[in-house]
């Protein structure tokens, strides 16, 4: 018996305007107005019988091949790529595109996540953008009529050490190889700094580094040799130089820096995101898991549903890198590099790759080849999420970096070796399984063999939906939920698309489930990747609540209704 056939109703203009408050909607409330059919695409009919449609090609024989070599070899440049992008973008925010026209069409090109870096920027100034930011997911919610789940993360500043600012009319400073420049922690050279004297912010600094130590400005771009230490000063010849602005971060490598895990402005910035219901808290400069739990605490009752993800950007954040994994929600790395160090799939806990991915279209319309293979690299290792820093806060193409940025995942998506990718992760499962883990590995392994073009599945917590993502199918999850946190968190995990089904529950149970999985299979007919005669995995729950998640359904997607 298949799903019940239900006639689809358009959202009218005459629907409530969308709060502005969107983003903070009660748990399972209707931000589209109580009592309104939500159902806003073309429906299709569904039968469990009917034979399989046409199974795309997408690198299937190389994705499928006896060995790394034979995949090697058979990957087929003219092979299409997929038609759901499976790995998440993550925006940052600033200047060139925080008005609400351009956030609008930074969704529509594919935004998962907004990024306010709080290096920068007041707290009303942050404000004001996440104002921006619950104004344009209004608006693009009734473009597209569905809740678009945009999640919104505070990356704090961190305890990193950076310089001060330039003095007035310098927005930038040119050092050269050979050059001196000295580096003070006297205050009163915080905004009058000069190629050749920068302030730093770090007290300490001139305690830890010895002459001979090197000092790395701006991610590595400027090498400074130290070769004298003062009292309040050290004095280096410039080993790499190149192009400084105001505020670039110091590496002090191999150094034993003492920074607390918070400083003050990171607490307060933390408490800001609590009172704006930001989704997720990226935790800069994170060295172990008493850092992780110093954030849980600060967040308390009320910030307990923010998700904690570490940023591994130093030695010691590598070295602890297994409890600061068990300690949080997911991870953050500097670069591709550093992920291919983390066992993130054996962790099941999501992994975003950032910094200077596409670092040329700051000022140039198309990558270079090289950070075409960064993304790729990073889609193909497994990243979960790929980040455009000043690409899109302070580029001239945000919009153009995102469907590029969008358009290199797709591609790298499907040259992924699923054969071996699937087999390991099997191995690594440690028996015995819960329930909710035996129905999911079990979906993914129906999906595999079918060739089922999409799994759809019903969750509470996002449980089912993280589980899912973590065993990696070839094909999208549609996450249908009734909880909007829930549905923004979703955001971070590979191939989970999150879908926020607003209206109200039906009486019986049962029903309701169907209700659930036809707008996930509609969602996916109206985006072009769910078709006739395609295989679909349906995964939920036999009663309400999370936890519950015990039942496989295998149908077949038929004719298209009115």
């Amino acid at each position: 018996m298949g799903l019940s056939h239900t006639t689809c109703q358009q959202v009218s203009d005459s629907v409530p305007k969308l709060s502005t408050e969107l983003h903070k909607c009660p748990l399972g409330a209707d931000p589209l107005g109580q009592g309104r059919d939500q159902c806003m695409f073309p429906m299709l009919q569904i039968h469990p019988e009917q034979p399989p449609g046409t199974v795309a090609k997408m690198q299937l024989g190389a994705a499928y091949a006896d060995t790394l070599i034979d995949h090697m070899c058979q990957l087929d440049i003219n092979s299409e790529a997929s038609q759901e992008r499976l790995t998440s973008i993550v925006c940052t925010i600033g200047p060139a595109c925080k008005e609400v026209a351009i956030l609008e069409q930074m969704m529509e090109a594919g935004m998962n996540v907004a990024r306010l870096n709080f290096s920068h920027g007041t707290h009303e100034y942050h404000a004001g953008t996440i104002a921006n930011l619950r104004t344009a997911v209004m608006n693009y919610s009734r473009k597209i009529n569905r809740v678009y789940p945009l999640a919104i993360a505070l990356d704090t500043k961190g305890p990193e050490i950076r310089t001060g600012l330039l003095a007035a009319g310098s927005s930038e400073v040119v050092m050269e190889v050979g050059e001196e420049v000295k580096l003070t922690t006297d205050k009163s050279f915080f905004n009058h700094g000069t190629k050749e004297c920068l302030y730093v912010d770090y007290e300490n600094i001139v305690k830890i580094v010895r002459p001979g130590d090197k000092i790395f400005v701006d991610d590595g771009l400027i090498s400074l040799l130290a070769k004298e230490i003062g009292s309040n000063y050290i004095l280096c010849t410039v080993e790499n130089g190149g192009t400084i602005g105001s505020q670039k971060g110091i590496n002090l490598p191999g150094l034993p820096v003492d920074l607390p895990a918070l400083s003050d402005k990171d607490k307060e910035d933390i408490l800001f995101g609590v009172e704006h219901d930001v989704d997720m808290i990226f935790a800069s400069f994170i060295r172990d898991a008493a850092g992780v739990e110093e954030i849980r605490a600060l967040l308390g009752v009320k910030g307990r549903g923010i998700l904690i993800i570490p940023k591994i950007e130093n030695h010691q954040g590598v070295k602890n890198i297994d409890e600061i994994i068990a300690a949080s929600e997911g991870i953050m790395v500097a670069r591709g590099d550093l992920g291919i160090e983390i066992p993130s799939e054996k962790a099941g806990k999501p992994v975003i790759c950032a910094t200077q991915m596409l670092e040329s279209m700051v000022s140039k319309p198309r990558p270079t080849r090289a950070e075409s293979t960064d993304v790729a690299n990073a889609v193909l290792d497994g990243a979960d999420c790929v980040m455009l820093s000043g690409e899109s806060a302070k580029g001239s193409y945000p919009l153009v970096c995102v469907r590029t940025m969008g358009n290199i995942c797709r591609e790298a998506e499907m040259a992924v070796y699923q054969k071996q990718l699937s087999s390991e992760l099997n191995f690594k499962t440690i028996l015995p399984v819960t329930p909710t883990r035996a129905i999911a590995i079990a979906a993914v392994e129906a999906a595999s063999k079918l060739g089922a073009t999409a799994i759809i599945a019903s969750t509470t917590s996002g449980t089912t939906g993280h589980i899912l993502s973590s065993y990696r199918p070839r094909c999208p999850v549609i996450c249908v939920t009734r909880y909007p946190k829930v549905a923004r968190q979703l955001q971070l995990y590979r191939n989970a698309v999150p879908l926020l089904y607003i209206t109200p529950p039906e009486p019986d149970w049962l029903k309701d489930v169907d209700a659930r999985m036809q707008f996930g299979i509609t969602y996916g007919r109206t985006r072009g990747f769910i078709n006739q005669g395609d295989a679909l995995i349906l995964v939920s729950g036999w009663r309400a609540g999370a936890g519950f998640t015990n039942t496989l359904r295998v149908v077949y997607a038929s004719g298209e209704g009115v």
